[in-house]
This record gives structure tokens, C-alpha cells and sequence, in this order.
């Protein structure tokens, strides 16, 4: 049992869209990352997803509808639900989900990431 400062492990984090892993429990990753600009349309077939935004506001498209996030706001997306999330700014956030969840569903991109690393 040791604390984590979230601070500290955003200041080792460097590239965007590359989730780190900062704490696991009962089969979920608690993961930190950084991003900018957009990402991909994917889902998740078997895993909900919960986006917290640390710093700055992101943006998740869904096929029929938008949602803001903004500092100290969440999301719990369900399995299923195809989202498209896009950072017009720099934005920290925590992620918490299975440890099974890839990255982009099964759409490989360059910017899906196989094995997470943890900082």
C-alpha cells in the first residue's frame, strides 16, 4: 500500500494517447493519460469504460450525440457504445476499466497500444 501522487505520474507521462498504468484492483487497471487532438472511433464489446478528466476538457462524440467534460467531470461509457473522444487542448485523465479492455476495441490503429506500461 503506497500512495500514489497524480501529479507526479502525469509529469512522467510524455506521448499522448498512451494510457499508463498507476494501480490495479479486483481485474481493473486504473490508468493515467495525456491527449491531444483525436483519437479513433472504437468501443468496447465487453468492458464499460470510466473517463475522469484531471485537467482541461474533452470532448466524446457518439454516433448521436456529444458530450463536454470538463475538470472533475466523468463518464462511464457501457460496452458497446462506439465513442470518438477528441482533445482540442492538452487533457490529463484517469481511465478505469478491466484489465481485458484494449485500447481501441478491435480497430488497430498506429495508435493502439498492446501492452500498457506501468509508471
Amino acid at each position: 500500500m503506497n500512495k500514489v501522487n497524480l501529479n507526479e505520474k502525469f509529469d512522467l507521462i510524455k506521448e499522448h494517447w498512451s494510457p499508463k498504468i498507476i494501480g490495479e484492483l479486483n481485474g481493473q487497471d486504473v490508468k493515467l493519460a495525456k491527449v491531444k487532438g483525436e483519437f479513433v472511433w472504437h468501443d468496447h464489446k465487453g468492458e464499460d469504460e470510466l473517463f475522469l478528466i484531471f485537467k482541461g476538457t474533452l470532448r466524446i462524440e457518439f454516433r448521436d450525440r456529444s458530450v463536454t467534460l470538463n475538470e472533475g467531470e466523468m463518464l462511464i461509457i457501457p460496452r458497446g457504445v462506439e465513442h470518438y473522444p477528441i482533445a482540442d487542448e492538452e487533457v490529463w485523465l484517469l481511465l478505469f476499466e478491466p484489465q481485458s479492455t484494449k485500447h481501441t476495441g478491435d480497430v488497430m490503429t498506429e495508435r493502439t497500444v498492446g501492452k500498457f506500461e506501468k509508471i
